[in-house]
């Protein structure tokens, strides 16, 4: 269902959800949705005095979103390319990981804009966003070594990031840049 509020002379509308959760939840989407979910014994009133304690935080992102949707993004591969560019660096980084005892994985493409790639070490595959037609070589590089690490340790704990480290130590750089580019 759809809500709008009148806080500081605008009117903000927002899409709230009923779901089994224990808090109040706001997410700002980057195309300007703002979406609320919270359990059906909190009443409306309850969740537009939150929506509107949130106001400051809300109006900065959406600015902040703004500018990044009308700013034009940079595209350094064709989809094709950025393919090529891929199996390329998964050939470069396999024998790393080939030594530790990983098999090779089975390499898949497809547009995701939640994620730059994801894994399924159970299965032995790793999956890339063909989305990565807007991201510089040492970031893709960046992905397939994240990607392949999971093939070690499949969640994002303290080990994961520590083997990471053994073969992208500037990780944490290079993942701030990916999360400057925003697909929609």
């Amino acid at each position: 269902m759809y809500r709008e509020i009148f806080c500081n002379n605008t009117t903000l509308k927002y899409k709230l959800t009923y779901k089994n959760v224990k808090n109040i939840n706001l997410r700002i989407k980057a195309d300007g949705t703002i979406n609320v979910s919270a359990s059906k014994r909190v009443p409306q009133a309850i969740i537009d005095e939150f929506v509107i304690s949130k106001s400051e935080f809300i109006f900065k992102a959406l600015e902040r979103f703004k500018n990044v949707l009308t700013s034009p993004k940079k595209q350094y591969f064709t989809e094709d390319d950025v393919k090529l560019v891929i199996l390329n660096l998964c050939d470069k980084v396999y024998p790393y990981f080939q030594a530790r005892g990983v098999n090779r994985p089975q390499i898949k493409f497809r547009k995701m804009v939640s994620c730059w790639g994801n894994c399924n070490s159970s299965k032995g595959i790793i999956t890339f966003s063909t989305n990565l037609i807007f991201a510089p070589i040492e970031c893709i590089e960046y992905v397939v070594q994240h990607e392949f690490t999971h093939l070690l340790q499949p969640n994002h704990s303290d080990k994961f990031y520590i083997e990471l480290s053994k073969i992208c130590p500037d990780w944490k750089e290079l993942r701030k840049n990916l999360k400057e580019i925003h697909i929609r």
